[in-house]
């Protein structure tokens, strides 16, 4: 089994690079067979984005053989469509890819100020009622730039949002988690997106991974003013941690909301629905520092060395 590294006992501040190994299984079982299964999965990364890396993916599926094909979405995220003609009772999709992180390259991308019209419209998830409007007016007159503007959106709503499951969906939207008090990452995110559209501030979803979290993970990136050059700079957000991610995240997809980026979807013929289960195993296979030292797994290399 991969035995991963420590990441608490690193000091990233001196970490320069990361290599991330992650394993997913997806396993739907149904009460009987299935027919013109279209799967659609979103969990692999783009092949490069900002200093993050994909190096290598694998799919595999069992026990029944299915058609793939891969594409790119309108966001550049990586879709896997998978067709399967009859299942009999089960089928599980696993996918490992490993990523690698370089903080001397550390910077999300830069996009043109047209292509932000698309992140500031809201969606069905992220529409504002009266109470996200008035909140959004507030914190937009007290700041004087963008950036202490995203920031203040930020820390109010980790603030605002109690952490806790079982209160809300992935369907429940940013005005009914803010009413609730309470919800997972999806709804942190939900909630600072809603308030930036309100604000006027272009703001992304992403979906992806934190090192030490059992799930995926999900936070914001908002389009502030790049400097001298007109484009606008990503700059990411997780309200659910109350803090800006390190190189312990993995950026999966990228998109307007949950919706946009789910790592699952599909349809298939059947009078009965399925049940499906989870299975994660994430964590770092190496780290090189500034000065060149460098710690790998022990399943990588069996030692410690240093260039």
């Amino acid at each position: 089994m991969q035995q991963f590294i420590d990441h608490r006992q690193i000091e990233w501040q001196r970490v320069k690079r990361t290599n991330y190994f992650l394993y997913q299984c997806f396993r739907y079982e149904y009460p009987g067979p299935i027919a013109d299964l279209r799967q659609n999965l979103m969990v692999v990364p783009a092949k490069r984005y900002g200093d993050q890396r994909l190096r290598d993916h694998q799919l595999i599926v069992s026990p029944h053989k299915a058609a793939t094909s891969r594409r790119r979405d309108c966001c550049g995220n990586h879709v896997l469509a998978l067709d399967v003609a009859r299942v009999e009772r089960s089928i599980a999709f696993e996918v490992m890819t490993t990523v690698e992180r370089n903080a001397q390259q550390y910077s999300l991308p830069t996009i043109p100020r047209a292509a932000a019209a698309y992140f500031l419209e809201p969606t069905r998830l992220t529409r504002s009622d009266e109470h996200i409007t008035a909140i959004a007016h507030e914190l937009r007159a007290k700041a004087r730039r963008d950036e202490d503007l995203a920031l203040a959106i930020h820390e109010w709503v980790g603030q605002a949002l109690r952490y806790g499951s079982g209160a809300t969906t992935v369907l429940t939207t940013a005005a009914e988690a803010l009413a609730i008090g309470q919800g997972l990452c999806q709804d942190y995110a939900h909630v600072m997106l809603a308030i930036c559209r309100a604000a006027g501030m272009p703001a992304r979803y992403v979906s992806g991974h934190m090192l030490g979290e059992g799930g995926s993970h999900a936070w914001v990136e908002v389009l502030l003013p790049a400097r001298r050059s007109g484009r606008l700079q990503a700059v990411a957000y997780d309200s659910t941690n109350q803090r800006q991610p390190n190189l312990g995240y993995t950026t999966v997809a990228i998109g307007r909301d949950y919706a946009d980026v789910a790592p699952t979807s599909g349809r298939y013929t059947a009078p009965y629905g399925g049940r499906l289960s989870f299975t994660k195993r994430a964590g770092l296979t190496e780290i090189e520092y500034l000065d060149g030292y460098i710690v790998r797994s022990a399943t990588c290399a069996p030692d410690v060395d240093s260039r």
